[in-house]
């Protein structure tokens, strides 16, 4: 599977998972979160992506205390598309692969001191603060993001258990992608 075809495929299974696991098992009927949560998905399965935050020296923001330095060093629509992107990194990460955080806040790290539920909540309400035109995000969806971060991280790890179980069962028409 490759090309525009594997992009289509993935987006179907991670949109159908998302409305699934929102509107059925947790209901949750705000359509523009749950699209948003999907998109997520989708995005975040490309590495490039998730690490799209560049320092000044051209290096990725790996480290989600980078991320913020750098977000504080911006202006308007850049300030607020960083924070929106730390709010969707922590996010990712506390829903998808909470297990990982233990890695990613080692004591070697330099995220070891923060919540990544704290910081993608505060992440999201800042970037909501900021004015923007039509063509991004609402600010009133990122507000919702921040207040219902959490039920999204448990949203986001119910959508893993069941495409791992369509996975184990066979039931699948996604290859496996994101493990």
């Amino acid at each position: 599977m490759s090309g525009e075809g594997a992009s289509d495929t993935l987006e179907r299974f991670f949109t159908g998972l998302s409305e699934y696991v929102f509107h059925s098992q947790l209901g949750v009927v705000d359509t523009q979160l749950v699209d948003y949560v999907s998109d997520l998905l989708v995005r975040f399965s490309r590495v490039d992506t998730m690490h799209r935050v560049r320092q000044l020296d051209g290096r990725r923001a790996t480290d989600v205390v980078c991320m913020i330095a750098e977000a504080e060093q911006r202006l308007g629509e850049a300030k607020r598309e960083v924070h929106r992107h730390i709010g969707d990194y922590t996010l990712f990460w506390t829903g998808v692969y909470p297990e990982s955080l233990r890695e990613l806040q080692a004591s070697d790290k330099s995220d070891q001191f923060i919540s990544y539920c704290a910081q993608g909540k505060r992440a999201y309400r800042i970037a909501s603060d900021i004015a923007a035109d039509g063509r991004h995000v609402s600010s009133d969806l990122l507000s919702r993001l921040s207040v219902h971060f959490e039920m999204c991280a448990y949203g986001l790890r119910e959508i893993r258990r069941e495409w791992e179980r369509r996975d184990t069962d066979g039931s699948s028409d996604v290859p496996f992608l994101l493990m």
